[in-house]
């Protein structure tokens, strides 16, 4: 299995596609069962995987190579490090979590519904684990048509608009990307008469410093969009505040940290000289402050609960964008698991808005207040949820905020000082969300019968708050495992801009082995 075990965590999924295609759509029950065993089985799968990556290595393991379309120099070639491997598990956590919890809220459609969520988990996984630049290309346009209809068939009563927006936003960026793709294959094939979309032979491309700038604009677009960093944001609260609950959580859990693994994966390594160009690091990190700041000042502002937490999202990323052009180790490593922090938050956070939803089909904050007396379970776990959010010390949100200011402080005091104004503004719009809807009396007699929670919302809630204490309490098996895939990229940004022959011979030796 471990010759092979990328191809089968990405194919399981797959196969649970098509055999949902064979059970008749009358049989709702079925349908539910079957696509809640292959999410179970995609992430029993990929525990071998976190259990058998050996943290000393440097380059990448469980590498697959099988030549796809040899004229052009595409690859099917897969393999990960530390950073795509966390991105792994926590996908297929994340995916086994949010299709369980659309057990009772998916009625309409179900086996296309099921489908669609099975066929973003391949394009996902696809995404974390490609080494061929082409390939990467075509998981990362087919993430977005099950996302589309997930918001446009089972989407809130704006779904259409929210859906077509996504779609032409992302679609957009992708397209800017390709362009900066095929600028790069290019001049590969100038220099070396190689054509080759393989990442690590790409490294070994020479460009003068204006293409270097054009492609890696190129990628910032692509990837912007994706994070969303501001300006690129506005699609995100209308997707998050439409999408069906369970929608919103895998795209604040997994869809948006597409766009930070692309700065880490690509735009750094890639392109060292551009990433470490001052002017266009101190763009990348004003705009990460900007929305740092802004995310959380207009989370204070809303009115509607789950746009509050769909603006959240906008400022936590920032974080995350912050860390990584610090361009020093601690940023990257506190970005890549504050990126693992935000899944879990904000994805507890969206469940947390999908049960209230589904007992009262609102999510005006103004319709509640006093839930805690109602609900007294679900307030604890909502308690749990803000503070893991907000960045209490041993829950999992502290880790990353505190490692990202510490590298922010130690590249520019400025930032890390603009940077600390967003935890102070995080927690206050947490806290003024939970007094106005958990605290005080019950006013709204519509609210004074709700039910607590079931034993199917415990079963999700309790996994993510075990994680999040185990990282808060107990962080060192991250920064382990993230520790030579961030030392490689950091060198290779700030050391010198040699080509690295060195990253090709030792994808050869993990292949080898």
């Amino acid at each position: 299995m471990g010759d092979n075990l990328l191809s089968l965590i990405l194919c399981t999924p797959l196969i649970g596609v098509l055999v949902l295609l064979f059970i008749p759509g009358t049989m709702k029950n079925a349908i539910r069962w079957w696509a809640n065993i292959s999410a179970v089985a995609g992430f029993l799968v990929s525990l071998p995987l976190i259990m058998n990556f050996d943290k000393s290595l440097d380059g990448y393991q469980f590498v697959e190579r099988i030549n796809w379309i040899p004229a052009l120099g595409v690859q099917y070639l897969i393999g990960v490090d530390g950073i795509s491997v966390l991105m792994v598990m926590l996908t297929t956590f994340m995916g086994m979590l949010a299709i369980f919890s659309s057990w009772d809220s998916i009625n309409d459609k179900v086996k296309e519904y099921y489908a669609m969520f099975l066929l973003q988990q391949v394009g996902m996984i696809g995404v974390f684990i490609s080494l061929d630049f082409m390939l990467f290309y075509v998981f990362w346009e087919l993430v977005l048509v099950p996302m589309y209809f997930i918001i446009g068939v089972w989407g809130g009563p704006r779904k259409l608009y929210a859906a077509i927006k996504f779609f032409l936003y992302t679609l957009a960026g992708g397209v800017l990307m390709l362009l900066g793709i095929i600028t790069l294959y290019l001049q590969h094939i100038a220099q070396t008469g190689v054509a080759t979309f393989e990442i690590t032979q790409l490294m070994n491309t020479q460009m003068p410093m204006w293409m270097e700038q054009l492609v890696f604009w190129s990628f910032f677009l692509g990837f912007a969009i994706k994070v969303p960093m501001f300006p690129f944001h506005t699609w995100l609260p209308d997707a998050h505040t439409e999408a069906p609950t369970a929608g919103s959580v895998i795209l604040a859990a997994v869809l948006l940290k597409m766009g930070t693994y692309g700065f880490i994966r690509f735009s750094l390594p890639l392109l060292p000289n551009a990433s470490a160009d001052r002017t266009i690091v101190n763009v990348l990190v004003v705009l990460s402050l900007i929305g740092i700041i802004y995310g959380a000042l207009v989370s204070l502002m809303q009115q509607d609960w789950k746009k509050l937490v769909a603006y959240s999202s906008v400022s936590h990323l920032g974080f995350c964008t912050l860390g990584i052009f610090a361009l020093n180790e601690q940023g990257i490593a506190g970005s890549v698991i504050q990126q693992i922090n935000h899944g879990i938050s904000t994805g507890m956070l969206f469940l947390i808005v999908g049960v209230i939803y589904e007992r009262r089909h609102t999510r005006e904050i103004k319709e509640y207040g006093g839930l805690a007396h109602v609900m007294p379970n679900y307030a604890v776990v909502f308690a749990f949820a803000m503070l893991s959010s907000a960045g209490l010390p041993l829950l999992n949100g502290f880790i990353g905020e505190f490692t990202i200011l510490q590298a922010a402080f130690q590249a520019n005091m400025a930032w890390g000082a603009f940077a600390v104004t967003g935890v102070i503004f995080g927690a206050a719009y947490l806290l003024w969300l939970y007094q106005r809807t958990m605290l005080g009396e019950v006013t709204n007699e519509k609210n004074k019968g709700l039910k607590d929670l079931n034993w199917k919302e415990w079963v999700v809630f309790v996994p993510l708050m075990a994680w999040a204490i185990a990282i808060g309490v107990y962080p060192k098996p991250y920064f382990d495992i993230l520790e030579k895939p961030v030392a490689a990229i950091v060198e290779r940004v700030n050391g010198p801009k040699a080509p690295v022959n060195a990253a090709v011979i030792e994808l050869k030796k993990t292949e080898a082995r």
